[in-house]
């Protein structure tokens, strides 16, 4: 199994128009939100990142469903009061589909952080998890994983620095952050999995 595996795929309904975000190596990039149903109707608002040259080929003028092709990024905002982690797809490509709601993502990484291991008011076993996941240059993404079931509890027993292979969706999630100054509505972004495949090194022979 691929130990460097970042990929992710949206079929959704374009929710913002692109936005200017930044330049990078000559390069100008864009932010715009998709919205992303899922099965029980609940809507996740992701944020997606594309250079201008991905948005040139697509008319978005009117509005309509995109496929995104790309991969989960991470970035510690320090702009803000206090580090603030934000996770955004990264989209590698970008077509119009009639295609029905989509959300599948997969990635491989390194368990950086001791498992947190609770059960919801109705008994449901939940276990938040963060991984670091490697890309080109020497940079990492640090990306927020939610794991339930039996998957839950098993995770829950994995040291830190354990390799893991995670298969789910990327999902928004508003809550309310308690500051000195009162509360403040916050939305989180996590990937929501039900499967977290332990790998194991390759023994050379």
């Amino acid at each position: 199994m691929d130990n460097t595996t970042n990929r992710i795929i949206l079929c959704g309904e374009l929710a913002s128009m692109p936005e200017y975000s930044h330049e990078n190596h000559g390069k100008a990039f864009y932010r715009f939100a998709l919205d992303v149903e899922r099965l029980s109707g609940t809507v996740d608002t992701l944020q997606i990142l594309a250079a201008s040259s991905v948005l040139d080929s697509i008319d978005l003028s009117g509005g309509t469903m995109l496929r995104i092709d790309g991969q989960i990024r991470s970035f510690n905002n320090r702009s803000t009061v206090g580090r603030k982690l934000l996770i955004s797809v990264f989209a590698q490509a970008i077509t119009a589909c009639d295609d029905p709601a989509e959300n599948q993502a997969e990635v491989t990484g390194t368990l950086c952080r001791e498992p947190v291991f609770r059960q919801t008011p109705l008994g449901r076993d939940i276990c938040d998890i963060m991984l670091a996941v490697p890309r080109l240059y020497r940079r990492t993404d640090y990306l927020p994983c939610i794991l339930w079931g039996r998957t839950a509890r098993d995770a829950a027993e994995f040291p830190v620095g354990t390799t893991l292979h995670v298969a789910g969706r990327l999902q928004s999630r508003q809550y309310i952050k308690i500051l000195d100054s009162g509360s403040e509505k916050r939305i989180a972004y996590e990937l929501s999995a039900m499967d977290a495949i332990p790998l194991t090194p390759e023994v050379s022979e």
